[in-house]
């Protein structure tokens, strides 16, 4: 996620730079041909047009940013349901006896997290979930297709196995379990955005429009502008490629680009929160990385 608040016009050129400069020679064309094989161009409406192109991309975009803003929401409650847990895990197993157990409780979570954002960005999450837990520990879950649901399940096993030998009584566990099911509807909220692309529609016809537009935008502007249509209608052009390009950054909130949501970071701030909970030495919070927040 870019957190600087400096402008960086630089990333929307280099994301749009290919259309645009389709768009930059077909405007040289259209301008070369009206200069030298003078033509009477064709009075268009692109008034008319460029108002029900925004409308398009301006649901698109809002759209787009709507599923951005749910995936960062239910990380938050990601993170606040971790705390309660490593909170309760703290407060129901204050026994010696039962200090493995917490420990164990707090750094399967950490493993779950990290799982659960590697199989987001679809990246390999094996070796995130043995930087937290043993090979033994872990193979059950590694076995599984959704590692993180493997990991989850296996934390509430051990919930139930405290609750066997007396560490907890139901009242605990159902509290516990209670918080277990608040990550488990998060996650589910969170796959669900992963693999459920915007409909079909929201995806062609905005793209396929605002071609169009950008190919008729230099016929109706050629004998207004003259020989400056290229710079006009590229510049027009820049605005519609850009308010195209923004939902296309933000209709995956985890496709671990830089317009993502921060799932590295939030991950690193629910380890740090749960192993200080249990007053272990906790790592430092993730640094932006030149205006980039991972």
């Amino acid at each position: 996620m870019i957190i600087s608040s400096t402008p960086r016009l630089s990333v929307l050129v280099c994301e749009v730079w290919r259309p645009l400069l389709a768009l930059f020679v077909w405007d040289c064309i259209v301008t070369g041909i009206y200069v030298f094989q003078p033509f009477q161009a064709p009075e268009l409406p692109l008034t008319i047009f460029g108002s029900a192109l925004a409308l398009f991309l301006g649901f698109r975009t809002n759209s787009a940013y709507q599923r951005w803003w749910e995936g960062r929401g239910l990380w938050g409650l990601m993170i606040n349901a971790s705390r309660s847990l490593a909170r309760a895990a703290r407060n129901f197993l204050p026994d010696d006896s039962a200090r493995d157990l917490k420990r164990t409780i707090v750094l399967r979570h950490v493993a779950y997290v990290n799982a659960l954002r590697c199989q987001l960005r679809k990246q390999p999450s094996d070796a995130e979930v043995l930087r937290f837990l043993s090979r033994g520990e872990a193979e059950p879950a590694l076995q599984r297709t959704n590692i993180a649901n493997g990991i989850l399940d296996g934390t509430s096993r051990r919930i139930d196995d405290a609750r066997r030998n007396g560490w907890l009584d139901t009242i605990q566990q159902a509290h516990l379990e209670g918080l277990l099911v608040d990550i488990s509807n998060a996650q589910g909220g969170m796959e669900r955005l992963k693999n459920t692309p915007l409909p079909n529609q929201y995806r062609f016809f905005p793209t396929f429009f605002t071609r169009l537009f950008c190919i008729l935008l230099p016929i109706g502007l050629v004998e207004a502008l003259g020989i400056a249509t290229p710079v006009g209608s590229t510049v027009a052009g820049l605005m519609f490629l850009a308010a195209l390009q923004i939902g296309d950054d933000l209709v995956d909130p985890f496709a671990n680009t830089i317009h993502d949501v921060p799932l590295a970071s939030m991950c690193r701030t629910i380890e740090i929160d749960l192993l200080q909970a249990i007053g272990d030495e906790a790592p430092p919070p993730l640094q932006p990385v030149k205006g980039v927040l991972w």
